[in-house]
C-alpha cells in the first residue's frame, strides 16, 4: 500500500512538473511573440517615416526646380522681348532709310533727266559751232622714232578686241583715266605674258576722242632718250595726251634718263605707259630715276584661275605642262599636237631658248646699259667672262630640279631618283611595280642631263660661282617675279624657317623634267629594258614631278591670294609634313592640307592630318585646327572623320579671296575652306 502511495505520489509529481514546465514554456513563447510584434510595429513606423521624408524631400526639390525653370523662362522671354524690340527698331530704321533713299533716288532721277537734257542741248550747240568754224587740218608731224597715230593706231588695235583681259588690266585703265599726274605706268614681265596685248586692248577700248589724242611708239635699239624727248614734245604740242611706249628698255640710256617721262611729260598732264620685257631695267629705273613716280604692273605671274579663264581650259595638268606664258593661248587647247608645236615650253630646246632670250639676255642687256651702277656688280665678272648665261641656267635648274641637282657648285646628285625607285618597288598596282631604277646609274643620268642643258661643271668654269653670285641672281629672278620664297616652318617655335623656292613658270619646270626622262632613255641599262618597262619608269617619274609641282602651285597661289592676316607655309615634322598650312594670325587658328595629284581617295593620303601628335604640336604653335583638307583631282567629299576632300581645280579657281572663319564660333558646319 505504501508502495502504491509512493508511486502515485511520483506520478502526480511528474504530471505537476510537466504541467509547470509547459506553463513556463508557453509563457516564454508568448513573451517572444509579443517582442517580435513590437519590433515589426517599430519597423513599420520607421519605414512610414522614411517614406514621408522622401516624399517631402522630392516635393521640395521639384518645387525648387520649378522655381528655377520659371526664372529661366522669364529671363529668356525677357531676352526674346528685347530682341524683338531691337528688331522692330531696326526695321523702323530700315524703313525710314528706304523712304529716304527712295526720295533721294527720285531727286537724282530728276536731276539726271535735267542734266541729260542740258547735255543734249550743249551737243547741238557744239555741232552748230563746229559747222560754222572753218576746218583746220592737223599738220603732218615728222618723228624720229616709230610713232603710230590715227588710222594706223585703230588698225593695230582691231585684232585684240575679242581677246580676254588679264586680271591686272583694270590697273592699267585706272591709271589712264585717273586724275593723278607726275606718275608713269610701267607694264613689264617675261616674254609672252600679255604686255603688248594689254596695251593694244587699252587702245581698242578708248573713245574716239581719246583715240585721237593717243600715240603708240615701238622703241628700237637705235633710239635714244634725246630722240624720244623731241618726239614727245611734238606730240604734246599737237594735243596728244596718251602715249604708249613699247619695248622702251631697248634704249641704252633709258635707265639713266627714265625720270624724263615722269618729271616732264607726266607732270604736264600726259599719261605715259612704258612697257618691255627687260624687267631688270624697269626695276633699276624704279630704284633710281623713277623711284615713287611709277605705277608698276607686273605680268610674269599667271595663276591657274587666270590661265584657265583666258584659254578656256579646266585641266590642272595642261597648266603644269604649258603654264607660265600665253603663247599657246592663241590656239585651241583640245589639239595637243598643235599646242606642243607652238607652246613656249614644248621641249627642252624651246625651254632653253626661252631662258636664254627672256631671262639671260634680259639681265645681260641691263648690265650692259647700266655699267656705272652699283646693282648686281658682282655679276659683271661672270658677264665679262661669258659665264653669266651658264650661271643663270645653273641656278634656274637647281631651283626647278632640286630633287635632281642637289648643289650648285659640287657634283650633281639625284635624290628624287632614289625616291622614285623606292616608290616603284612598293607600287600598289602589281602591273606598275618594278625594280628597274635600282640598276640605273644616277651619276651618269645627271651627267647626261647637264650636257643636255649645256651647264658646265665647276672645274670647267673659268670663274667659279660664289654665294654672292647666287644671291644676286636670285635677287634678280625675284625682281622678275620668276621665283617666290615660301619658307618651310617647323613645329618647333625656336627653329628658323627653311628657304623654299616656288617657281611661277610651271611649263618651264615640267619641260626640264622631261629632259631627265630623255637622259634616262639614253642610259645603257635603261635602254636594254623592254618598251613597257621604259614607259612605266618614265611615266612614274613624270607623275611624281606633277605631284610635286601641284604642291608648289597650290602653295604659291594661296600665298599670293592671302591677305596680311594670313600666313601660308609648308609645315615639317621630324617625320612627315603638312603640305600646306593656312594660319590666321588675327583669330589664332589654322587649316591643314594635304595636296595630291591623284583623282582617287586613299586613307594613306590623310594619315598625317589625323596624326594626334602632329596635330597637338600644330595647335600648340598655331592655334586650334579649324579644318582638315585633301586637295586632289576628284570630286568634293566630306568624310565622317572630319577630313574634307576638295577638287584642286575648283579650289584654285575660288581664289583669291581668303578668309578662315572659326566655324564653331559661328555656329555653322564647316565643309570646306572659306574662300
Amino acid at each position: 500500500m505504501e508502495l502504491l502511495f509512493i508511486l502515485l505520489s511520483g506520478v502526480v509529481g511528474l504530471v505537476i512538473g510537466i504541467l509547470v514546465m509547459f506553463g513556463i514554456s508557453k509563457a516564454g513563447l508568448n513573451k517572444d511573440q509579443q517582442k517580435a510584434v513590437q519590433i515589426l510595429e517599430q519597423a513599420d513606423i520607421q519605414a512610414d517615416a522614411k517614406v514621408k521624408q522622401a516624399i517631402l524631400d522630392g516635393r521640395t526639390q521639384v518645387h525648387e526646380l520649378k522655381i528655377e525653370a520659371e526664372k529661366e523662362i522669364k529671363e529668356r522671354r525677357q531676352e526674346i522681348t528685347e530682341m524683338e524690340n531691337k528688331l522692330l527698331r531696326r526695321e523702323d530704321n530700315l524703313n525710314f532709310r528706304d523712304e529716304t533713299l527712295a526720295a533721294k533716288e527720285k531727286q537724282i532721277d530728276r536731276k539726271s533727266t535735267q542734266l541729260s537734257e542740258k547735255l543734249a542741248s550743249l551737243d547741238e550747240k557744239e555741232k552748230e559751232l563746229q559747222a560754222k568754224m572753218p576746218k583746220v587740218r592737223q599738220p603732218k608731224l615728222d618723228f624720229e622714232t616709230s610713232v603710230i597715230v590715227g588710222k594706223g593706231l585703230a588698225a593695230m588695235s582691231q585684232g585684240v578686241k575679242g581677246w580676254g583681259l588679264r586680271d591686272c588690266f583694270g590697273q592699267l585703265e585706272d591709271y589712264l583715266y585717273s586724275n593723278e599726274s607726275d606718275r608713269v605706268c610701267l607694264v613689264f614681265g617675261l616674254r609672252r605674258t600679255g604686255k603688248t596685248t594689254m596695251l593694244r586692248q587699252a587702245i581698242a577700248r578708248m573713245s574716239k576722242e581719246d583715240l585721237s589724242r593717243t600715240a603708240y611708239i615701238k622703241a628700237r635699239r637705235s633710239d635714244t632718250m634725246a630722240m624720244m624727248n623731241r618726239d614727245l614734245k611734238k606730240l604734246f604740242d599737237a594735243g596728244f595726251r596718251y602715249v604708249f611706249i613699247d619695248e622702251v628698255t631697248l634704249m641704252r640710256d633709258f635707265i639713266d634718263s627714265a625720270a624724263l617721262f615722269s618729271d616732264v611729260f607726266a607732270a604736264m598732264g600726259m599719261k605715259i605707259i612704258l612697257s618691255g620685257t627687260d624687267s631688270l631695267g624697269f626695276w633699276l629705273a624704279m630704284d633710281q630715276e623713277l623711284y615713287d613716280r611709277a605705277k608698276p604692273i607686273h605680268t610674269t605671274f599667271i595663276p591657274y584661275r587666270e590661265y584657265s579663264r583666258l584659254l578656256g581650259i579646266d585641266s590642272i595638268d595642261e597648266y603644269i605642262r604649258y603654264g607660265g606664258t600665253l603663247r599657246a593661248g592663241e590656239l585651241a587647247f583640245d589639239d595637243e599636237d598643235v599646242n606642243a608645236q607652238d607652246a613656249s615650253f614644248r621641249d627642252d630646246e624651246s625651254t632653253r631658248r626661252y631662258i636664254d632670250t627672256a631671262i639671260c639676255k634680259n639681265i645681260q642687256h641691263s648690265l650692259a646699259c647700266y655699267e656705272a651702277g652699283g646693282h648686281f656688280r658682282h655679276l659683271y665678272s661672270l658677264y665679262e667672262a661669258g659665264e653669266l648665261t651658264s650661271a643663270i641656267n645653273r641656278i634656274i635648274e637647281d631651283m626647278n630640279h632640286r630633287f635632281l641637282l642637289s648643289v650648285l657648285t659640287d657634283d650633281f646628285q639625284s635624290h628624287d631618283l632614289r625616291l622614285t625607285a623606292s616608290n616603284l618597288r612598293k607600287e600598289r598596282d602589281p602591273e606598275k611595280r618594278t625594280e628597274i631604277l635600282d640598276h640605273i646609274d644616277t651619276e651618269a643620268v645627271t651627267q647626261r642631263l647637264m650636257e643636255l642643258l649645256d651647264i658646265r661643271n665647276k672645274e670647267e668654269q673659268s670663274i667659279g660661282i660664289t654665294d654672292t653670285h647666287i644671291r644676286e641672281i636670285k635677287e634678280y629672278l625675284s625682281a622678275l617675279e620668276l621665283i617666290v620664297n615660301c619658307p618651310i616652318e617647323t613645329a618647333d617655335p625656336g627653329a628658323k624657317p627653311v628657304e623654299h623656292i616656288l617657281f611661277t613658270q610651271p611649263g618651264m619646270r615640267y619641260c626640264q623634267a622631261q629632259a631627265l626622262v630623255h637622259s634616262l632613255m639614253k642610259d645603257e641599262t635603261f635602254s636594254a629594258l623592254s618598251e613597257l618597262e621604259k614607259t612605266q619608269a618614265a611615266g612614274r617619274i613624270l607623275e611624281e614631278v606633277r605631284g610635286r609641282m601641284l604642291e608648289d602651285i597650290v602653295l604659291l597661289e594661296t600665298m599670293k591670294s592671302a591677305d596680311r592676316e594670313h600666313r601660308v607655309f609648308k609645315l615639317q615634322f621630324a617625320v612627315g609634313e603638312f603640305d600646306m598650312v593656312i594660319y590666321d594670325e588675327k583669330e589664332n587658328c589654322c587649316e591643314i592640307f594635304e595636296i595630291k595629284h591623284s583623282g582617287k581617295q586613299v586613307p594613306a593620303q590623310y594619315r598625317h592630318l589625323l596624326d594626334q601628335e602632329k596635330c597637338d604640336k600644330t595647335e600648340q604653335r598655331f592655334g586650334p585646327i579649324r579644318g582638315r583638307y585633301v586637295l586632289y583631282r576628284g570630286e568634293d567629299v566630306a568624310l565622317e572623320n572630319g577630313v574634307h576632300y576638295r577638287n584642286v581645280e575648283r579650289y584654285l579657281n575660288d581664289l583669291p579671296e581668303l578668309n578662315i572663319a572659326p566655324a564653331q564660333e559661328a555656329g555653322i558646319e564647316q565643309t570646306g575652306p572659306v574662300l
